[in-house]
């Protein structure tokens, strides 16, 4: 006999055996027993608390509701302090002077060898309201166009417009000091 015959024969008896034991299975009388004993018996609970009602809720039911307004007591009339003192308050604080330094700033948001990768990038960042440029540099692996921002006169105001960059997922902008 070929190895294919005997492993279809095997099949088809195994499944021949599953056929006749599923027809052959049981109704679970058991379970249906205690579901309907339970539903009886909740049933039973329902009708025997039915009539078990307190009487002194019924009164609170068809009391009459009070809508005359002279019974009723007068608002307050309300008065916040801070209202009126608040105005008068003024904070005072007292701030050093950053000295101005000769330093300034720029920020690299990218690198790209397409000029199109590099000019989509620059409209994402003026949508935001910031103006980049785009410089163009050579070197041993091709060429490639970086996108700037500034020059920025403090580390602050570098440090703002990468913050507002971020919120349109721009963050892989660097800062550093312009050599220029």
């Amino acid at each position: 006999m070929f190895p294919v015959d005997e492993r279809h024969r095997k099949k088809t008896a195994a499944a021949k055996r599953n056929k006749k034991e599923a027809q052959l299975a049981p109704f679970p009388m058991v379970r249906l027993v205690i579901v309907v004993t339970l539903l009886c018996g909740f049933a039973a609970f329902l009708w025997s608390i039915k009539d078990n009602v307190d009487e002194s809720h019924d009164n609170l039911i068809t009391r009459e509701v009070v809508t005359d307004e002279e019974e009723l007591p007068e608002l307050p009339q309300e008065e916040w302090e801070y209202i009126r003192t608040l105005p008068g308050y003024e904070v005072q604080v007292n701030v050093a002077e950053q000295e101005k330094s000769d330093k300034r700033y720029l920020m690299q948001c990218a690198s790209f060898q397409t000029r199109a990768q590099a000019e989509s990038m620059r409209a994402t960042i003026a949508f935001q309201g910031l103006e980049a440029q785009i410089r163009p540099t050579s070197g041993d692996n091709g060429d490639w166009f970086k996108v700037i921002l500034g020059p920025f006169e403090t580390k602050r105001d570098a440090e703002k417009a990468k913050h507002s960059l971020r919120k349109v997922n721009i963050a892989t902008c660097q800062i550093w000091f312009w050599n220029q």
